[in-house]
């Protein structure tokens, strides 16, 4: 008697269920690599941030690399570009190039500083106003409010020269002068995630005002404080060119780009590659700076569905 075909297929053993490629498909990715993703496919963030590195790299190892020490003022008197001396000598004989290594060092060095120390500032006071509210809002906000009306390049020009020119000065000085728009931005988004359940939850669970902060709060802020961090390394680089500039910032022996154009600017039509050198490079940082931001926005974003190139 032939058998049922219905039966037959029902009985043999179908393929196995979950393949390993069907498992690894499926599986969750981390969001760090969703971010990373997302960043990635961001082209001119990729580049601004390969160009920022270069840039670094140059001020931070570019000395190992080159013959010709910051100090040595062996040189001609306004020597022009050669194969010695690729960005010419200054009016005391001394390389060009290597002052320009030095000073993208300095000025690196107190952008990065305050970038950190103002975002530290700025999302810890912010965070504490928008959640805390009542009278620690109050007293926050009406600091922030006078801080803002002070004219910061003058102040901080004043206490730079009373407390010399060193570099780590300057960062501090401009530090303290550049962490109230990220308090007040992050104020906003705190006093609008503050409403929403899970920190509602954490509260009500007994959870520390620290803790719900800093494992609520700040996590789901992390896109508008990257971006803040990164405005504020840019603003820390013209910033510290401008007092630079007028004799208020970096003193010599140190050097930085500002003063180096500041040094340089009146041979901008008889020996223009001393001031083109260091103005290009403040231009190319600040604008590295602020693609990466907007890269880094739209990496951590959630919301986010499509990158744009």
């Amino acid at each position: 008697m032939p058998s049922d075909p219905m039966l037959l297929t029902a009985n043999q053993p179908g393929p196995p269920i979950g393949t390993a490629s069907e498992f690894d498909a499926s599986k969750a990715r981390k969001q760090s690599t969703l971010i990373r993703q997302r960043f990635f496919r961001h082209k001119l963030a990729v580049t601004s941030l390969i160009v920022f590195l270069l840039i670094v790299a140059f001020g931070m190892i570019g000395p190992l690399f080159w013959g010709i020490s910051v100090d040595d003022s062996s040189g001609g008197r306004f020597e022009p570009p050669s194969a010695e001396h690729p960005l010419g000598t200054n009016q005391i004989g001394k390389d060009m190039l290597a002052q320009l290594m030095r000073g993208t060092r300095l000025s690196v060095q107190i952008a990065l500083t305050v970038a950190v120390l103002a975002t530290l500032v700025g999302v810890t006071l912010g965070a504490l106003a928008g959640y805390l509210r009542g009278f620690v809002d109050t007293a926050i906000s009406r600091v922030i409010d006078l801080m803002l009306i002070i004219p910061a390049i003058a102040v901080a020009g004043i206490l730079v020269k009373a407390f010399s020119g060193s570099w780590y000065v300057v960062a501090l000085v401009l530090a303290s002068f550049g962490w109230m728009s990220i308090a007040r931005i992050t104020r906003g988004e705190t006093l609008s995630l503050s409403q929403r359940e899970f920190i509602e939850a954490a509260s009500a669970s007994g959870a520390t005002t620290r803790w719900v902060i800093f494992r609520h709060l700040v996590p789901n802020m992390v896109g508008s404080i990257t971006v803040n961090a990164t405005l504020a390394i840019a603003l820390a680089v013209l910033s510290e060119a401008a007092l630079s500039f007028i004799g208020l910032g970096v003193q010599i022996p140190d050097t930085s780009l500002g003063l180096i154009i500041s040094e340089n600017y009146a041979q901008i039509t008889t020996r223009p590659w001393l001031f083109w050198g260091p103005f290009v490079v403040i231009v190319a940082l600040s604008l590295c700076v602020n693609f990466i931001g907007d890269g880094l926005r739209d990496a951590f974003d959630p919301r986010q569905t499509k990158v744009r190139a």
